[in-house]
């Protein structure tokens, strides 16, 4: 991919930079988590100092979704910037045609317009006639085929943002790791992971299956799994079954009714709910993780909204204390290292929830391709 940092001169030139800011606002209608800013902020000041016209855009949420302001007094605090809050007509547009070298503007939510979902060809066009120069900066975006991912890069000149780039090159360590190797996957989305599991069965040492994905391999062993999330469908897990590299947890914590209890997966009851993995279970990832060189970790081990969140909790803090390379990334994920404070304890943190499992699946996104060709 071409880099924007591999330019030579961007003085007067006008940039149309994607980026995520699809983040938590509070109710006070500030923002929650800062993560997803404070990562596109590299790229941001490197436009600024090369004298660059920076014209930002990102979605949140859906249309019907609050406004990007938020956003925009928490970008305010960092350098100036303007908002275009109102609907914009073009690049004659007042606030964008008297733009200074080093300004930056950010534009209303994109999805207010219909366009951008449906990868509009004409809306794709007027984002491209904004500017000179597009750069993405929004990896966890890129798995969507939207006007302003896949739809501008064809009409003028695409490059990679440093997030970007930072993204892309940390994730690619999953395909030739240092060994040995361990991948953590957890969460709910069988259907999503299941391809996960599978490309990764010769790259890995061990892949510790948690969350609701255990229950699945729980009920093609026969075990009963109670009342417990198990995502429908014939996903022929025979040829992984018995697999020494694939490792369950060894306990679960059970709910029912009010009562909390540890089981073994043996024990579970047709009342049972199972919403989190149990100490043996941590204690064995623990183990495992101390004789690896190389984590990858997605996905919680419990049912992290509903409060079953200290298997992840604990989880979160073993690979933070270790010397181990780690790499994680999902949105559950990202909730309990925020929680802990501990972003910056590991060696890389993704801000790609479906976009980090798709490339990790695919070792390609729709946002990637595009800029390749």
């Amino acid at each position: 991919m071409r880099k924007i940092t591999d330019l030579k001169d961007l003085r007067g030139k006008r940039v149309l930079l994607r980026a995520d800011f699809n983040v938590p606002i509070n109710n006070n209608g500030e923002v929650e988590d800062i993560f997803r800013i404070e990562k596109t902020l590299p790229t941001i000041n490197f436009l600024r100092e090369a004298g660059a016209k920076t014209i930002i855009v990102s979605h949140f949420g859906s249309k019907e979704s609050k406004s990007l302001k938020p956003v925009y007094l928490y970008l305010e605090k960092n350098f100036p910037v303007t908002f275009l809050e109102h609907p914009y007509s073009g690049a004659n547009d007042p606030e964008l045609s008297q733009m200074s070298n080093g300004d930056v503007v950010l534009l209303e939510n994109l999805r207010f317009n219909d366009g951008e979902k449906n990868n509009d060809e004409k809306f794709a066009k007027f984002l491209a006639s904004l500017a000179d120069i597009y750069v993405n900066d929004a990896f966890s975006a890129s798995h969507r085929e939207h006007a302003s991912i896949v739809g501008v890069p064809k009409h003028i000149s695409g490059y990679a943002g440093i997030l970007f780039i930072e993204e892309v090159d940390n994730l690619s360590k999953a395909f030739h790791p240092t060994r040995p190797f361990l991948f953590v996957l957890g969460g709910a989305k069988f259907d999503t992971k299941l391809p996960l599991i599978k490309k990764f069965i010769p790259l890995v040492d061990n892949i510790f299956v948690g969350g609701a994905l255990a229950n699945n391999f729980f009920k093609e062993t026969g075990k009963s799994v109670g009342r417990s999330l198990v995502s429908e469908g014939d996903f022929d897990l025979k040829e992984l079954i018995g697999n020494k590299k694939i490792i369950l947890p060894t306990d679960v914590v059970v709910k029912n009714g009010e009562e909390i209890s540890t089981k073994t997966p043996d024990q579970i009851l047709p009342e049972d709910f199972i919403w989190d993995a149990g100490e043996k279970s941590i204690d064995e990832i623990k183990k495992i993780l101390f004789e690896s060189k190389f984590v990858l970790w997605n996905g919680p081990l419990g049912n992290f909204e509903i409060g079953f969140k200290q298997g992840t909790l604990n989880l979160a803090k073993i690979i933070a204390e270790s010397d181990v390379e780690s790499i994680v990334g999902g949105g559950d994920t990202l909730a309990a290292i925020k929680e802990l404070g501990l972003y910056n304890k590991f060696s890389f943190v993704s801000t790609g929830g479906g976009a980090m499992l798709d490339f990790l699946a695919n070792e390609m996104l729709p946002g990637i391709e595009v800029l390749n060709s």
